[in-house]
């Protein structure tokens, strides 16, 4: 047997570590190579010097500098996905928008998923959650990973929350073949606010319970009242959860990306990992 049947998240053929050369991509450098090693995937690091106009003033010393740690940063990372056998291509672009190029090269190489660290340094790179990492998820063409600095990807304990949408409906179908695949322990959130929104929650998670039981996955309930990124961040951290997973889209779908509420609170306050799953499409 191949290593890759033993590939935790299922068929990733292709990985795209997007990282900014900063600190906070540690954790998603880390579990990159680590999943890429364990699912035998072909391994592409993207990082995106940020050009600014003002840089002009400057003559071309900046950007040949800039070139220059990033090859440096590049070298480092290479040995380091070597060491665990893993085959790593590199990729340097330049731009004011970083998250469009990011998207761009998943989709031309057909990446199965994008891993990214939570936040990235001030300055050149600002900072990503406001921007790239909130960016990529809502144009990206695969499920994305963010993993904090000091965060581990592991499947003991999956949160799965979800809104009732059907692209939280997504990510729950999503989650819980990684948990049948693991055998892992799922809970299913759903918070409500006000008194009238208990039964909605409740139908909320016993639908994606039914589905979590069709494939003979262990899983629980929960109904907290509250705002839904509260008790996302409350429960994980009460009950050492390992990897939250949440639909990229709201109720609202496409005209409002839940990046501006839960989900963007969630990924910059959780201490795991969290897979905003895609939906999938036909065609």
């Amino acid at each position: 047997m191949s290593a890759a049947e033993f590939c935790p998240i299922g068929r990733v053929e292709k990985l795209l570590l997007a990282a900014d050369r900063s600190e906070y991509s540690e954790g998603a450098v880390r579990e990159a190579i680590r999943i890429a090693e364990k699912c035998s995937s072909r391994l592409y690091v993207i990082t995106v010097v940020e050009m600014n106009p003002e840089y002009e003033t400057f003559g071309t010393n900046v950007t040949q500098g800039l070139e220059r740690e990033a090859a440096e940063y590049f070298a480092y990372l290479k040995k380091m996905a070597a060491e665990k056998g893993v085959s790593c291509e590199t990729i340097l672009r330049e731009s004011g928008e970083p998250y469009r190029l990011i998207v761009d090269e998943a989709a031309g190489k057909g990446i199965d998923m994008i891993i990214m660290g939570r936040r990235g340094r001030k300055g050149l790179e600002k900072v990503l959650m406001g921007s790239t990492v909130a960016k990529v998820i809502g144009h990206a063409p695969c499920n994305v990973l963010v993993v904090p600095r000091a965060a581990r990807v592991e499947f003991k304990n999956i949160l799965i929350a979800t809104d009732g949408s059907e692209y939280a409906g997504d990510a729950a179908s999503t989650a819980i073949e990684i948990a049948k695949d693991n055998g892992s322990h799922v809970i299913v959130l759903s918070a409500y606010f006000l008194d009238n929104e208990l039964a909605t929650a409740e139908s909320n998670v016993k639908r994606v319970l039914e589905i979590a039981q069709q494939k003979g996955v262990e899983a629980e309930v929960a109904t907290p009242r509250g705002k839904p990124y509260d008790a996302i961040i409350e429960t994980a951290g009460g009950r050492a959860v390992d990897l939250i997973v949440m639909g990229a889209y709201g109720k609202t779908g496409l005209k409002k990306l839940l990046m501006g509420s839960s989900t963007e609170k969630v990924i910059g306050l959780a201490g795991c990992a969290v897979m905003v799953a895609r939906r999938v499409t036909a065609g």
